[in-house]
């Protein structure tokens, strides 16, 4: 693996100068988010995310499997993360950072039980859906794990699998033609809300890739629509005090807020 391309010294001294008086330089309010836009379809369980620079594509399918035997009516949610040289120059091959994003939206999504997977039984202990998520990293701008995030609940929440008809232990998959799809069962809807430290109180809300690249730290709020903590999560760098992680949170429920009305309004905007 090709290390990414790391800014200048220049460049980094010119950053926290700049948000040392309160100036970011793409021109941003310290605790504003870049442009968000989302859009869902055409396919079924289908969304593509930008923010800003960064651009992520999520895709959901299914098929029909059998449950683990320790949870035999329940179905299973995947998760999978492609980040490629195309995306961001200088990396090549599986990267920690896919890893760890595939490994945090696993997290506040399943964890969480945002999906209903007693929902997803067909048959108890013989048939269930597998419902697979994969996150397609088109551009990295910085913040990958927010734009993750708002993929895969827009994706989870467009998509439709066959419906089902069980007659005794048989199990008839209806076509599209025969029945309409049904939508997922989704309890909730976590979003991450990133921050980047760049020591002392200096925190800046959705860190571009050069601000990723140039802070001590990050810190990752998940929050739902019923303004519950999800997830946390830290990354390097020094301890947070009680009161910086509060105020991170009082931030966080109001992008969420924003982010859902977003993802609605892209669902709604989808089936016109």
């Amino acid at each position: 693996m090709v290390a990414e391309i790391e800014p200048s010294n220049v460049e980094s001294a010119f950053l926290l100068q700049a948000l040392g008086k309160g100036i970011r330089v793409d021109g941003r309010g310290i605790h504003d988010y870049r442009r968000l836009r989302i859009s869902c379809g055409p396919a079924a369980g289908m969304a593509e995310v930008h923010l800003g620079q960064t651009r992520v594509l999520a895709r959901v399918s299914c098929e029909v499997t059998r449950p683990f035997p320790d949870r035999a009516t329940e179905g299973i949610v995947q998760f999978s993360a492609e980040l490629s040289s195309l995306a961001a120059p200088g990396l090549e091959g599986k990267t920690a950072q896919e890893v760890a994003i595939a490994r945090m939206v696993e997290r506040v999504i399943r964890q969480s039980r945002a999906v209903d997977t007693e929902a997803l039984c067909i048959l108890a202990g013989e048939k269930v859906w597998l419902v697979r998520l994969d996150l397609h990293f088109l551009d990295h701008g910085g913040n990958l794990m927010d734009a993750a995030s708002i993929a895969a609940i827009a994706a989870l929440k467009h998509f439709r699998r066959p419906d089902v008809t069980v007659d005794g232990e048989n199990a008839i998959i209806h076509s599209v033609r025969e029945r309409n799809p049904v939508p997922l069962s989704i309890h909730h809807s976590p979003i991450c809300v990133s921050f980047g430290f760049f020591g002392g109180d200096l925190v800046v809300l959705d860190p571009s890739l050069l601000e990723e690249q140039t802070q001590q730290s990050s810190f990752t709020v998940t929050l739902n629509a019923h303004r519950e903590i999800c997830a946390l999560n830290k990354a390097g760098g020094a301890p947070l005090s009680p009161k910086q992680i509060q105020r991170c949170i009082q931030i966080a429920l109001v992008k969420v807020d924003e982010v859902n009305e977003k993802i609605q309004d892209a669902l709604k905007a989808s089936t016109a």
